[in-house]
């Protein structure tokens, strides 16, 4: 699918990419183990190359991670064929699209997806339909709008057009839960687990009722 073409292109040098800030990565991947349960099922949306679902479905009884990319998908695969975590399986599958197993999930986790999907609303209403009454959407997402103005309003469009960036939704961390709430979720928890400088990406804990 179209919108799967840059990630495809980019994916062997995404894998390869350092994680920009390690000591936020590992005191938010800390704060989601402490969210998640031994019994839980949890599915991952937009998931990359697996480096997050690899840590963090050892934790709980079933982790599903999709992308929207197959050769994001492949190399997780190829990651999961090398270090075997029985709870974990991986599949294509769009953020925008139903999701698979609706009802069923305990937790949905969007890591750094929010801001690149093609209907926010849709994408939120999607992951509110695949939980089970009284499960969490645990999503971090870069907050485009609270950088730079040049970041949006310039650099990103240019990058666009030469191919170097995929098309982003430019919100702040209010309208991000603002949109959350329109969903039905109770916003439980507001977070940053940046470690370097001003932190754009925010970390939010919603529950939805029942």
């Amino acid at each position: 699918m179209h919108k799967a073409a840059f990630w495809d292109r980019i994916a062997r040098k995404y894998a390869a990419d350092p994680i920009a800030d390690p000591a936020g990565y590992e005191a938010t991947l800390r704060r989601v183990q402490a969210l998640l349960a031994p019994d839980q099922a949890v599915l991952e949306i937009g998931c990359g190359t697996g480096t997050t679902a690899l840590r963090l479905a050892p934790t709980v009884r079933r982790y599903l991670a999709t992308d929207v990319s197959t050769a994001m998908i492949a190399i997780a695969r190829e990651k999961l064929a090398a270090q075997p975590v029985p709870p974990l399986s991986f599949e294509v599958a769009d953020a925008d699209a139903p999701a698979p197993g609706p009802g069923g999930w305990d937790a949905v986790l969007a890591f750094n997806l929010l801001h690149l999907v093609s209907d926010l609303e849709g994408a939120l209403s999607q992951a509110v339909h695949a939980l089970r009454p009284g499960g969490l959407l645990l999503s971090k997402t870069p907050c485009i709008a609270e950088m730079n103005p040049f970041i949006p309003r310039l650099a990103l469009p240019l990058m666009r057009a030469i191919g170097k960036a995929p098309h982003v939704l430019c919100f702040n961390a209010d309208q991000l839960q603002a949109a959350i709430a329109r969903q039905g979720l109770r916003i439980e928890s507001v977070e940053r687990h940046g470690t370097r400088g001003k932190d754009f990406r925010v970390f939010i804990v919603a529950r939805k009722p029942g």
